[in-house]
């Protein structure tokens, strides 16, 4: 396939659900990203909080995603007019040693509980499916974080296996292509 994935012609770098607007990740957004990474709120189920350090390996991790494969993480605000949600998509990722591409999400705690996580998941397994052609796509969290799994069992998702990630356990989860076209 080369250095893109399959459906890079698609143009998938503006990407909306029923009250969300995503756009892939720019430099500028560096407040945004650490802002997350600096509520203990959001990072208690994300491995715990980080610095600025951190935030800018991540940020340019997410560009230079969008770059080698033509899709990613967005970068996800409210429809409404009540400013940014948070990020969310597809990422490859090795997962135990295997290749994965990762639906991924966290949102500002403001925006918690209103099924926006939800949205963001099931408009990254479409992008993946119906414009990437993948053939499957997994999700992981910590397994004390039953709101995203939850997600992921509300999206079609099915539990695989608990496994170690970053010393911390996590549950596994995945979804093929024909589970999503029969749903």
């Amino acid at each position: 396939m080369g250095s893109r994935d399959a459906a890079s012609a698609t143009n998938l770098e503006r990407i909306e659900t029923p009250h969300l607007i995503g756009r892939p990740p720019v430099e500028s957004d560096f407040a945004l990203l650490h802002a997350m990474h600096s509520d203990a709120n959001i990072m208690a189920t994300l491995g715990g909080l980080k610095d600025e350090a951190f935030t800018r390996r991540v940020l340019v991790s997410f560009i230079d995603h969008w770059r080698q494969h033509g899709f990613g993480v967005w970068m996800f605000e409210d429809k409404a007019g009540r400013g940014f949600v948070g990020r969310g998509g597809l990422q490859r990722v090795r997962v135990e040693g295997q290749s994965e591409v990762e639906i991924l999400y966290a949102l500002t705690p403001k925006f918690w509980g209103r099924g926006l996580g939800t949205q963001i998941a099931r408009a990254s397994a479409a992008v993946a499916f119906e414009h990437l052609a993948l053939d499957d796509v997994a999700a992981f969290t910590m397994d004390t974080n039953r709101a995203s799994a939850a997600i992921m069992r509300r999206i079609g998702m099915t539990y695989e296996r608990d496994f170690v990630r970053a010393d911390l356990p996590h549950v596994f989860y995945r979804m093929k292509k024909e589970e999503w076209l029969a749903a």
